[in-house]
């Protein structure tokens, strides 16, 4: 009676079990992916409460048992920049640069980004979150669990607050998180081109309250550029975030080097995105503050750049890199994380490890979130994608086959 009664006390009881498994951890070490061959994971509450290999499992009573016949298990991915939420689209615009007509020619024209905002100011709410739904479902298709999502086409207090309640809506219509990101200061509405200074007061003072009061921020971001805002501008900007405890993250060094990569690191930003045109010296101080280098391979194809931002130099400084798809209307009309990664190998030259870490370790860096998500560990998020798949690296090698067996979030699968 006493054997039986020790035995019971050290045995451990979990909700799931996955047994005979490959998993990629992605954590950070000497082995490849974090691998670990023939092993086992187990969920308690919601959480990962053991792994490793299955060789090394204590006596335990599982209420579901998982048996994977050596499928692979990840973390659910991670898509840490979207601008996801908008009204109509510009495919018109996509076609008339590819019979020749200029950015410029558009813009001046009343197209651009001024196009999407006229689009999703005229939206309505329910509109705005029904096409939302269908893109975060797409994504979710391809193993997301986590999607960013930013404001930034409505440039006004309106539709700014609309925006930012549909980010929130979205989590409460799927299974995926959502992160709110309040980028107000994306671009010059017409009603402030001739006075920015006074629109960047307009966004600190009066809509950025409005949106923390309201619960709707978990983030801000700005664009630094010389189309968009200035780093004094910005500085006041993330001051006053700072001033409410609010993380930052920037639009930085895309089609120019404005220092961008520098003000974030100063503010000791989340991520810095984009970064084509960032310095060594930019690399240095994002080295030093911890930032995540977020790149997006989508803008770059579509705009069809080709000023490369510094990989190598983020590698040999240890900075972290994610990767997004960056969906939005206009550069980035991309809603597939698998393609981003592929892109970002044939464009970026990163390795399928460093893909795979860009859109779940790194991503839930950039996010702030990586105490909860990103790598199969003890205690976390039983946020994780089950794959038909022989070995990790099929996943940034693949383009247009999606080899995912099922996707668990929170625990819970997702049907």
């Amino acid at each position: 009676m006493w054997f039986a009664q020790t035995i019971f006390e050290y045995m451990q009881t979990w909700d799931q079990l996955f047994l005979d498994v490959n998993i990629a951890t992605m954590c950070s070490g000497s082995t490849p992916y974090g691998a670990i061959s023939n092993g086992a994971l187990a969920i308690l509450d919601k959480r990962i409460a053991w792994v490793g290999p299955e060789s090394g499992l204590p006596s335990y009573d599982a209420k579901t048992v998982h048996r994977l016949d050596g499928r692979w298990l990840t973390p659910a991915l991670i898509d840490c920049h979207t601008h996801l939420v908008f009204g109509g689209d510009r495919a018109m615009e996509f076609e008339q640069r590819l019979n020749g007509v200029t950015y410029e020619e558009i813009s001046r024209a009343g197209g651009g980004i001024r196009s999407t905002v006229r689009s999703t100011r005229n939206a309505s709410q329910s509109e705005l979150l029904e096409s939302a739904i269908d893109r975060v479902a797409t994504l979710m298709r391809e193993g997301v669990a986590t999607v960013e999502v930013k404001s930034g086409y409505g440039l006004d207090r309106t539709t700014e607050i609309t925006m930012l309640e549909v980010a929130k809506e979205l989590e409460q219509n799927c299974s995926a998180s959502i992160v709110k990101t309040f980028l107000g200061a994306h671009a010059i509405p017409e009603e402030f081109q001739y006075d920015t200074d006074s629109y960047i007061d307009f966004v600190i003072d009066e809509v950025l309250p409005e949106a923390f009061e309201r619960q709707l921020v978990d983030a801000v971001d700005a664009y630094c550029e010389t189309i968009a805002f200035s780093s004094p501008q910005i500085a006041k900007f993330f001051e006053k975030a700072k001033s409410l405890d609010i993380d930052v993250k920037l639009h930085a060094d895309q089609l120019s080097d404005c220092g961008g990569a520098e003000l974030a690191a100063r503010f000791n930003a989340l991520s810095a995105d984009h970064l084509e045109y960032t310095t060594v010296t930019g690399v240095e101080a994002l080295a030093s503050s911890g930032t995540v280098a977020v790149l997006l391979p989508g803008p770059f194809l579509i705009l069809g750049e080709t000023q490369l931002p510094p990989i190598d130099e983020l590698r040999s400084n240890s900075v972290p890199i994610a990767i997004a798809t960056d969906c939005n209307p206009g550069s980035s009309p991309l809603c597939s994380i698998r393609l981003a990664m592929n892109l970002a190998t044939s464009l970026f030259k990163l390795t399928p490890e460093e893909c795979l870490a860009g859109v779940t370790r790194n991503a839930a860096q950039a996010l702030g979130l990586l105490n909860d998500r990103g790598t199969l560990e003890t205690g976390k998020r039983a946020d994780l994608v089950e794959w038909n798949i022989s070995h990790p690296r099929e996943l940034t090698y693949w383009a247009g086959i999606n080899q995912i067996h099922r996707l668990f979030i929170n625990g819970e699968l997702v049907d």
